[in-house]
């Protein structure tokens, strides 16, 4: 006869879970949507079931007992277990659902891919929120985990290896000025372009290299980075005002073509594909297939 298991409240471990993220008690509660006392109480509960103090007072809040960090990963993968179990056999219903979507990425592919689902979301899914997150890949995995976030557009290289992946789209570099820059009358050529001030963008911020110049320097020449930001959205209201050029992302490029000059990179910069990741948890989750099968969609109209 199969043994029977210790009986004890799957919203007990949902509740042991975020606090083992937050290891806070006031944050615990407010992401779980419970009053401080509430969870304190559960706490006490968990405590008394384990066995475990389980989080102990620490100089930001509170540490996990080593008891506790022997949880972490089972209890993850016991509640992601049992969150694809039900949700496998859940319908979803986009003109009737009322949903928040939560994707992370960064404020240009933002731009470039989560813009156009915008649009689609308010035909199809009408009811339907959009939380659009900036991205900390340290904390990624778990986010992603816990349900926090739905979803993240990454690089392949970027994307952890325990969650799914699908590729969306490869990405070329176009460059970009004022519309009435000099050079924008005739085709780009490379001294021209090594001839001009550059604005580089650099998202960890202060960096002056990028794939520009790794691929100047294999010919044996170089550019001149005169500012270096740490936000694509920035260039436009760069470029607008000064003789400045940049090197951007073609879709990102193109989506400014009413606003600045579009012209070719007069060199091969290798490109970068852009992929959508999640967590298995969420693999047959009916709500998150039809938004990454939407996303494709949307991305490749």
């Amino acid at each position: 006869m199969p043994k029977q298991l210790p009986r004890m409240d799957l919203n007990l471990l949902v509740s042991l879970d975020v606090l083992l993220a937050e290891c806070h008690v006031t944050r615990a509660a407010s992401r779980l949507g419970l009053s401080q006392p509430a969870l304190s109480a559960q706490l006490r509960q968990l405590r008394a079931a384990f066995g475990d103090p389980l989080l102990v007072p620490g100089p930001k809040g509170m540490t996990p007992t080593s008891r506790a960090e022997t949880l972490k990963a089972p209890l993850r993968e016991l509640l992601a277990g049992f969150h694809g179990l039900v949700s496998a056999g859940q319908a979803f219903e986009p003109l009737a659902a009322q949903r928040v979507f939560r994707i992370a990425a960064t404020d240009a592919l933002h731009s470039t891919v989560t813009t156009p689902l915008v649009a689609c979301l308010a035909v199809l899914a009408p009811q339907c929120q959009l939380a659009m997150q900036r991205t900390d890949l340290q904390a990624l995995p778990e986010e992603l985990a816990s349900g926090e976030l739905d979803l993240a557009l990454l690089t392949p290289q970027a994307t952890p290896a325990t969650l799914h992946a699908r590729k969306l789209y490869d990405e070329t570099f176009l460059c970009v000025m004022r519309q009435d820059h000099p050079a924008a009358a005739r085709p780009m050529d490379l001294d021209t372009f090594c001839s001009l001030a550059h604005v580089l963008v650099s998202p960890s911020g202060g960096g002056f290299m990028g794939a520009v110049d790794a691929a100047l320097q294999t010919l044996g020449r170089r550019r001149r980075v005169q500012i270096s930001i740490n936000s694509f959205l920035l260039v436009p209201s760069l470029l607008e005002g000064t003789d400045l050029i940049a090197t951007v992302p073609a879709r990102l490029a193109r989506r400014w073509a009413g606003r600045l000059a579009v012209v070719s990179v007069p060199l091969d910069v290798p490109g970068f594909s852009v992929s959508m990741a999640w967590h298995p948890r969420a693999h047959a989750d009916a709500a998150q297939v039809w938004l990454r099968e939407t996303m494709r969609q949307a991305v490749s109209t």
